[in-house]
């Protein structure tokens, strides 16, 4: 149990500071564009690998752009996180495109499509019973 508190603990403290280095680290313009958002990270239990899921707002050109600038610098985020996490031994870092949010949006059109449809036919049972 106290071995789930630790990754869980170390998993928080990377995602705060690879927003940090989002932000504030990182050269490249695209990368410090605050349409790229920490989805989720997950450490293993050894805390050797970490996979951190990056969801990022724009058209597919953007985003692989963006993307690859992420891979590119991973071997300078990893020495980064072990400087500031202070740990004997940072963890591989890899990271993944989260495309939930891509899914979210027709999920969330045709729920609204379904409350037109619902408030359409409520009105017409009003105008009916008139």
């Amino acid at each position: 149990m106290a071995q789930s508190r630790r990754v869980e603990k170390v998993s928080a403290l990377i995602r705060k500071e690879m927003s940090h280095l989002f932000l504030n680290g990182l050269r490249t313009h695209r990368i410090q564009s605050p349409m790229i958002t920490i989805t989720d990270v997950e450490v293993s239990g050894d805390l050797q690998h970490c996979k951190i899921f990056v969801s990022i707002f724009g058209d597919s050109n953007y985003k692989d752009a963006v993307f690859s600038e992420l891979e590119a610098s991973q071997v300078f985020l990893k020495g980064e996180l072990g400087r500031r996490l202070q740990m004997r031994r940072a963890p591989e870092v890899v990271f993944k495109l989260d495309r939930g949010m891509e899914k979210g949006t027709p999920v969330l059109d045709l729920l609204g499509q379904l409350e037109d449809e619902r408030k359409a036919k409520n009105s017409d049972l009003i105008e009916n019973q008139d």
